[in-house]
């Protein structure tokens, strides 16, 4: 296994009401590959395969994630997808957007 995460969730990815693909979004406990120290966000490339027994999620790159304890699912439109890519999780991303929303309003 590659990579271990924690507060982990998986996030839709819509295109208004479409679905694009489904990402892993969490936050590094371990990596073996030494691209994430313990503490970084880790935003995935599109989800291949979830083994729920083991708790592993593989990606389209061929990258494995080991996560810890429960995670989440969460949604977000492929418009927000560079601010995950940028370390926002999805609760902020939503919070973002419906702050501009009141801004406008």
């Amino acid at each position: 296994m590659n990579t271990v995460l924690e507060c982990w969730q998986i996030v839709s990815v819509l295109d208004n009401e479409k679905l694009v693909g489904k990402v892993l979004w969490g936050i590094c406990v371990d990596d073996m590959t030494s691209r994430f120290r313990p503490g970084d966000y880790v935003c995935t490339s599109k989800i291949t395969e979830i083994i729920p027994k083991s708790k592993l999620i593989k990606t389209h790159t061929g990258s494995s994630y080991q996560v810890q304890g429960d995670g989440i699912e969460a949604e977000i439109q492929v418009k927000d997808f560079d601010l995950l890519r940028r370390g926002f999780s999805p609760e902020e991303i939503n919070q973002l957007r419906l702050a501009q929303s009141d801004l406008l309003h």
